[in-house]
């Protein structure tokens, strides 16, 4: 038996591993040329301290020099003695440079293109055989605009793991490089590269409520989210809160109704910002944020848009004194290129 280990290192990119029933972490990088930094393989120096986001594991043997005993139960893991118990996201100290691996570069054909409105587009890509695709729902990739100079854009699956194709939702800006590819040249059977996985912005192991605060096309990793839990279940309550800014830019909305009848406590609401719109729920993201949906602070809220729009949910958070266990945020522009990731994790 073998477990599926995520490596996300500091520069925020992601590499997948299989780790043998009673390998440790270390051992089972080594294996595929992944070198994380070891002084030692006795549990005694701590360079190879990091941190398990999720999974089961056995923590194997360490000294206080290496790791404390309360630092073990927070989650920090040696992974020179790291076993895992089940598949598990591992986060390095280290970037994937200094572990001597890097990106992985996929290639694939246009499969679909659905123009959802007149701002708004999703494509999918069947994918070579090689490498196999693993990601986490959530993460994003930087796609290779054909014919121009090998220009990249970043943008997140809107499709989870589980999809026989990886799906993508896009805004269709004038100038945009890919948006116009894709509206001008693209065609199906056209081949497609990116490279990726990549960011900190995914699905956590799910332990208390959920909060989601999409803006635009933000909305595409809690697309490949709720398809993953759809899959995998939750015992706790998901909120999903999808706010764009004139009536074409909403989308998909029969696709989160499909999901409600899949995840038996998953709930959503859309709201449109231009007061003159159609559709009944004006204003912003921010005014349908209830208390309700914060559980008394036991919530772990994900929040993805454009930067105005996430810095005024954090600012209208702060001044509402809104708190949560744990706070994951991720900032796109237009153009395709993400301008900041975080999290404010308790």
């Amino acid at each position: 038996m073998s477990y599926r280990i995520a490596l996300n290192f500091e520069d925020g990119i992601t590499r997948f591993i299989e780790c043998r029933t009673g390998e440790t972490v270390a051992d089972a990088s080594y294996r595929v040329g992944i070198n994380i930094p070891l002084d030692c393989r006795d549990g005694a120096c701590g360079t190879c301290k990091g941190f398990c986001e999720s999974g089961e594991y056995d923590n194997g043997s360490y000294i206080d020099d290496a790791m404390t005993e309360e630092e073990a139960k927070e989650g920090y893991v040696l992974a020179c003695q790291m076993r895992p118990k089940s598949d598990c996201v591992v986060r390095i100290s280290a970037t994937s440079n200094v572990c001597k691996t890097g990106i992985s570069t996929f290639k694939g054909q246009i499969s679909e293109i659905n123009h959802l409105s007149e701002t708004t587009t999703s494509f999918s890509l069947t994918l070579e055989s090689e490498p196999p695709l693993t990601f986490l729902p959530g993460q994003y990739v930087n796609i290779v605009v054909p014919d121009k100079g090998g220009e990249k854009r970043s943008y997140s699956f809107s499709s989870s793991p589980h999809a026989p194709v990886v799906s993508f939702l896009i805004r269709n800006t004038p100038a945009g490089l890919l948006p116009t590819f894709i509206r001008e040249r693209a065609s199906v059977g056209a081949p497609l590269e990116f490279s990726g996985p990549l960011g900190s912005f995914y699905l956590r192991e799910i332990r208390r409520p959920l909060l989601f605060l999409a803006g635009g096309t933000g909305l595409a990793p809690f697309l490949a989210m709720l398809d993953t839990i759809s899959h995998t279940g939750s015992k706790y309550p998901i909120h999903l809160i999808y706010g764009v800014t004139n009536d074409p830019d909403l989308v998909l909305v029969e696709q989160l109704q499909r999901l409600v009848h899949r995840i038996p406590n998953f709930t959503f609401s859309c709201c449109v910002a231009d007061e003159r719109a159609i559709y009944p729920n004006k204003g912003y993201v921010t005014r349908y944020i209830e208390a309700p949906h914060m559980h008394d602070g036991d919530v772990d809220v994900y929040l993805c848009g454009p930067p105005a729009m996430v810095d005024a949910v954090r600012n209208h958070m702060d001044e509402q004194g809104m708190s949560s266990a744990n706070f994951y945020f991720e900032k796109f522009a237009n153009s395709g290129v993400v301008t900041a990731i975080g999290a404010v994790v308790s």
